[in-house]
């Protein structure tokens, strides 16, 4: 079996010592009010500065981007103030970490909107799942979503400013780079995927016409941060929150060829056997034809994610299929995740009970390896 998992890897401007990268994971930990990470949060990404990356959780561009209850902002000057002491610590630690960007859409609640106005999506369509919300009594609990109200050009010009402003936040903020989130069913993703997209408008119709705002988006975050700095989240053939798209192979092999001609630091893919959270045991070979397509059409770095262990991390090095393999529950549970792998170390099992809100249980109280596991 080679090593490569644990061998050297630039990335752009950066040199990472492995190739184990942490996934965005939304932990809802932010404090209250005005969604601001705060100390423990920094105690948490500092713990998992060994990974060759961090990909930070999914952060709101704005007010109107909020989905989920508790999540961080990266839109007020409190918001910076908080993340830099998340980036400051990663650093001191070693690490290097690049922020997540991310507008919802239409998976939202009035509770978070503007005015408790209705989300935004590119089609006034009912939308299939609950969102995670704050109860009467202030607990978290998970609601019903309302059929969101369709985006004018306005409506859409201003949020990709946002997406522009939120870059250069994250950059104020000390942070390696940013993670533009097109995936899991959020505001892009329901733009590219015709299942949610019914417009008629030069954003909706023909694949390219889909991807329009992705690739708006992109530009507007390359000319605010440098391409150099910058990443892409894609779930390909993904179906988490009503997605589905009547030709995936041309929609996101479009996308793959339009994203390479960028110069990004890379191309993150989920594997379209995740849906959301869980994983679908039973392999449709068309996620295999897929991957490889996007991985042949765009030539530069590729991380991928979804359910990989310290086996099949290896095996996609080794065949080609990705430069970097991103674990997300594993590092929940394992703040010292690529020492874990590479000493075959057993690994805790995360509480996903304490995986959306609350305090230090299941968040910064996961043990490392004793010094004589070592």
């Amino acid at each position: 079996m080679s090593d490569k998992l644990f061998s050297p890897i630039t990335l752009a401007d950066l040199q990472l010592p492995h190739r184990i990268v942490m996934a965005p994971l939304t932990r809802s930990r932010a404090s209250q009010p005005g969604n601001v990470p705060n100390a423990m949060n920094a105690t948490y990404y500092k713990q998992r500065s060994s990974a060759a990356l961090i990909i930070s959780e999914a952060t709101q561009i704005s007010q109107q981007g909020q989905g989920y209850a508790w999540t961080p902002g990266i839109h007020t000057s409190e918001q910076i103030a908080g993340w830099k002491s998340i980036a400051d610590a990663v650093h001191e630690s070693g690490g290097r970490i690049f922020l997540q960007l991310w507008h919802v859409g239409r998976v939202s609640h009035p509770m978070f909107q503007p005015d408790g106005g209705l989300p935004v999506a590119p089609s006034a369509l009912p939308v299939p799942g609950k969102t995670f919300i704050v109860d009467s009594s202030g607990a978290g609990t998970w609601g019903d979503i309302p059929v969101p109200q369709a985006l004018g050009e306005e409506g859409i010009a201003s949020i990709v400013r946002d997406y522009a402003t939120a870059a250069r936040n994250s950059m104020i903020a000390g942070m390696d780079g940013v993670e533009i989130h097109a995936g899991n069913g959020y505001l892009l993703d329901q733009f590219i995927n015709s299942n949610s997209n019914h417009r008629s408008d030069r954003y909706g119709g023909s694949s390219e016409k889909r991807a329009r705002l992705l690739l708006e988006v992109t530009d507007a975050v390359c000319e605010a941060v440098g391409p150099a700095k910058v990443g892409v989240r894609l779930t390909p053939m993904g179906r988490f929150m009503g997605m589905g798209d009547d030709n995936p192979k041309a929609t996101f092999g479009y996308i793959a060829e339009a994203l390479n001609e960028r110069g990004l630091a890379y191309l993150h893919l989920v594997e379209p056997s995740v849906v959301g959270n869980t994983v679908e045991q039973h392999h449709d070979p068309e996620w295999d034809e897929i991957m490889f397509l996007l991985r042949q059409k765009f030539h530069g770095r590729v991380i991928v994610a979804g359910n990989y262990t310290l086996e099949t991390a290896h095996a996609a090095l080794n065949d080609g299929r990705a430069d970097l393999v991103a674990f997300g529950r594993p590092f929940i549970a394992n703040p010292d995740l690529p020492l874990r792998l590479s000493k075959k170390a057993p690994l805790n099992e995360p509480d996903g009970s304490t995986f959306f809100g609350g305090g230090a249980k299941g968040y910064i109280d996961y043990p490392a390896l004793p010094e004589e596991a070592i």
